[in-house]
């Protein structure tokens, strides 16, 4: 089976169709969403329905589509992240709203291989921002592989026995890690598709084949100048726009 990985979309139209034309090429069977759908982007609507047109065989909530639907309170948004909600909030359509509330939180297995989460697999809403955290979150996973987003940096971690390595010290991109070792547990973040944070502006996504038991990390370029000029025309804070050059 090979899964095609998406993760933070955050309402980025123009990242979502490059990356799902660059899958095209590479074929895939199933599609597998790690949350946050919408947020700081211009195409809320436009995002989900294109979701919903794939049905990706596993789908779970971010932080940002709880906040976006009415779920949850945007008390713990800083203000750029606030005003950006709070105009996805009012720009969704009643039958986006409710189907975005419902989205399942994580973690969920998908396989016996596979478990995805937004955050962690002990908290949905938690990053991992170092070591101590990815040791915690592989901890209290129950599959050998967890996918997991939420910090829009592309990173995989590998624990076997006693020995804690960083998987993703090669800057090439494709970077492909193999799953492939015994008893290794494997904690990998597929980037941001719509707002890359690793310093690299590309949209981020990953392929699992779960046949070689391998994972392939990819970039691919979309028109970002349309994006910032879709945010600017919203009215969304220009920050928000002039971050996606930067891939920060």
């Amino acid at each position: 089976m090979r899964y095609l990985i998406l993760s933070d979309i955050h309402a980025n139209m123009e990242a979502f169709e490059a990356v799902l034309a660059a899958a095209k090429d590479l074929s895939y069977d199933r599609t597998l969403v790690l949350g946050d759908l919408v947020g700081y982007g211009a195409d809320p609507n436009a995002v989900i329905d294109k979701v919903r047109e794939i049905e990706p065989y596993r789908l779970i909530r971010g932080n940002h589509d709880k906040v976006g639907s009415g779920v949850e309170s945007a008390e713990g948004f800083n203000a750029v992240a606030r005003n950006a909600i709070r105009w996805t909030y009012d720009s969704l359509t009643n039958d986006n709203r409710d189907w975005l509330a419902a989205l399942p939180q994580g973690p969920i297995d998908v396989d016996d291989l596979i478990e995805i989460c937004h955050g962690t697999p002990f908290d949905e809403d938690a990053y991992v921002f170092d070591d101590l955290d990815a040791l915690r979150a592989m901890q209290a996973s129950d599959r050998p592989v967890c996918l997991f987003g939420h910090t829009h940096v592309q990173v995989g971690y590998m624990l076997t026995g006693d020995q804690f390595t960083l998987s993703t010290m090669d800057l090439t991109r494709p970077l492909t890690i193999s799953l492939a070792e015994k008893e290794a547990q494997h904690l990998i973040n597929p980037g941001s598709v719509g707002q890359p944070r690793d310093g690299d502006p590309r949209a981020g996504f990953g392929l699992i084949d779960t046949e070689k038991l391998e994972i392939t990390i990819y970039r691919t370029e979309y028109p970002i100048a349309e994006t910032q000029a879709r945010i600017v025309a919203a009215g969304l804070p220009a920050v928000l726009a002039q971050r996606l050059a930067l891939g920060r």
